[in-house]
């Protein structure tokens, strides 16, 4: 166990001190997150860095706070994308039901082409039936895939930058403990 992680069959249970427990923030849990997700979550990065100094707790903290970070933007991010999925439906669906709609009756067609995108996303039947109609049309899933993506490319740069710095900082993290524990051993044997 002179390494930084252990091994599956060698992570125990490592609960944070009681003398550290004010330096781990309570969770600030997001409507449909669960706290014994985040505790698990928590449990399983203490256990595999078991650190054993305060430094080493401040940072196995931060590490798990950043880990759950991560997996929300991955959760929210993923969840946006359904969301565009709806109104790249919808946009699908205007290329094909408002072509030739005369102007006093764009605003009512408007209204029932985002009740079928609504319902394309909520109802089965619906979906198979809008599916089935966007293909006849040469809109496939490809296609309406490519739409999401499109619409939403503005706020998915924004999750992979968050991604991305949340993930930076957690491994500047897991090294800057590999490095404290490095030091720790090399100031031991000099004593």
């Amino acid at each position: 166990m002179n390494g930084l992680f252990q091994t599956a069959r060698e992570l125990t249970i490592t609960a944070l001190p009681v003398e550290f427990e004010a330096l781990a923030p309570p969770p600030l849990l997001l409507p449909g997150e669960h706290l014994e997700h985040y505790q698990a979550l928590r449990q399983a990065i203490f256990a595999d860095l078991a650190p054993r100094s305060a430094i080493e707790w401040l940072l196995a903290i931060d590490v798990a706070e950043l880990s759950w970070e991560i997996q929300r933007y991955r959760v929210l991010r993923h969840r946006l994308l359904e969301t565009y999925r709806q109104k790249a439906i919808a946009a699908a669906l205007r290329r094909i039901d408002l072509v030739g709609i005369t102007p006093d009756f764009e605003d009512q067609a408007e209204y029932y082409t985002l009740q079928n995108a609504l319902s394309w996303r909520i109802d089965p039947l619906a979906t198979s039936e809008i599916d089935a109609r966007l293909a006849a049309y040469g809109f496939d899933q490809h296609a309406i895939t490519t739409e999401v993506y499109v619409q939403a490319r503005e706020v998915l740069v924004l999750f992979e930058s968050l991604l991305n710095a949340a993930q930076t900082k957690r491994m500047l993290l897991l090294r800057e403990i590999r490095n404290h524990r490095i030091m720790g051993g090399t100031m031991r044997h000099k004593r």
